[in-house]
């Protein structure tokens, strides 16, 4: 396959962003990669993902890619700026919280963004802070083990309400740092977004970075002239670092859920 566009993500969580990417671009022929072999990268270091992402983005170009989507925030933080400078000629985009809709959304208001511990302590992230933080109340939250729980196809079970009620206590409405609004730092966690809302209360509104992300593609692609015709039926494939049967069905299941 020729020309198609790689996805890259940690695990399966990547396929919220990729729904997002079919659903823009259905004329495009789109492979995903996730390396669920060295997942959870949000606990790793930053060099170890930099050069697991570097290393899978050049497998990528070398089997034909004309894209790259860096489908993981974690990784994103970790590689994109290289990888960019590696390949310029290349459009390349990752994904990153979406906190400037949330807060233009709320600019005073308070504002949690949940990720990875590497996402929630990279400077990326900081910057991103800086730049739209504004004057709201916002809120970093590290969630190490819940990208996990989608890992293992569990989107909604006593145990998985258990870890969020948890984590989450104080941000419910009625608790004592209630939140306007959460930003959804992982790919993972849309997978779970019903179940967030749900354990945060009535009110509380959820931001993630798929569509923006999938829209930015598009725009790149069109701008070098790398676009299909929009006759050209697309296609999706799915490969894993560890591609066991269920995990092959997970994605499959993820794909159209």
């Amino acid at each position: 396959m020729k020309g198609f566009i790689a996805v890259f993500d940690s695990g399966v969580g990547g396929i919220s962003v990729l729904r997002e990417m079919v659903r823009l671009m259905p004329n495009e022929d789109f492979l995903y990669y996730g390396d669920s072999k060295n997942a959870p990268y949000g606990t790793r270091t930053t060099e170890e993902v930099r050069a697991l992402t570097v290393e899978h983005t050049e497998d990528f170009l070398t089997r034909g890619a004309k894209a790259v989507a860096i489908a993981c925030n974690t990784a994103t933080s970790a590689a994109a700026r290289v990888l960019r400078q590696m390949h310029p000629e290349v459009p390349l985009v990752g994904i990153e919280p979406a906190l400037k809709p949330a807060v233009e959304k709320y600019p005073t208001g308070r504002v949690l963004v949940l990720a990875t511990p590497m996402t929630v302590r990279e400077e990326k992230f900081l910057k991103l802070l800086n730049r739209f933080g504004g004057n709201a109340d916002v809120i970093p939250l590290a969630a190490p083990g819940l990208m996990e729980f989608v890992e293992r196809g569990e989107l909604d079970s006593p145990d998985l309400r258990k870890f969020l009620m948890e984590l989450l206590a104080v941000y419910r409405v009625g608790g004592s740092h209630q939140v306007d609004a959460v930003v959804l730092g992982c790919t993972h966690y849309p997978f779970v977004a019903q179940v967030i809302g749900e354990v945060l209360g009535d009110g509380v509104e959820i931001f993630d970075g798929s569509y923006g992300t999938a829209k930015e593609l598009k725009r790149r692609l069109s701008e070098a002239g790398l676009a299909n015709p929009a006759e050209h039926s697309g296609s999706v494939t799915f490969e894993n670092s560890a591609p066991t049967k269920e995990r092959m069905a997970l994605c499959e299941k993820l794909m159209i859920s």
